[in-house]
């Protein structure tokens, strides 16, 4: 139960704190996004203050001997670049730009009443369904992380 409670707990935050910053608003983003033209340099305090937090959590959290409500911690251990990764990225990237959404805000922008947003969070659920046609070769590694 503490677990749930805690996802559930964590969930609200991040959800307040996209709506507080206007990250579920696609044409703050956009704006934010459009670099040659208006530049709105506002979601980028956002940004540091998220890579802040991570830089916190990566270096202190894992050494614990354990989480709170997890037997053990789930951290990636994968460092390498691949071709199905940088795709990812490109993807990612040219759907933000787009749009304005990414897959949280997205979600959280249907409590604003953004009805594209629900033709974003269908497109994106398609797109994870497509994932799964794409035959997985193994990969060459493009660069290893340091």
């Amino acid at each position: 139960m503490g677990r749930l409670l805690s996802a559930l707990a964590a969930g609200l935050i991040f959800g307040f704190g996209l709506g507080l910053s206007q990250m579920v608003d696609p044409d703050k983003v956009l704006g934010f996004l459009d670099v040659a033209g208006a530049w709105d340099p506002s979601l980028a305090f956002v940004m540091i203050g998220a890579i802040a937090v991570g830089l916190f959590a990566f270096r202190f959290i894992p050494k614990k001997s354990k989480p709170m409500f997890a037997e053990s911690f789930s951290l990636p251990t994968t460092k390498d670049i691949d071709a199905r990764l940088v795709a990812g990225a490109v993807f990612f990237g040219v759907g933000w730009g787009l749009v304005g959404f990414c897959p949280g805000p997205a979600i959280s922008s249907i409590a604003y009443g953004h009805y594209e947003s629900l033709i974003f969070i269908a497109a994106m659920v398609v797109g994870f369904g497509l994932t799964h046609l794409v035959p997985v070769a193994p990969t060459k590694s493009i660069a290893s992380a340091p």
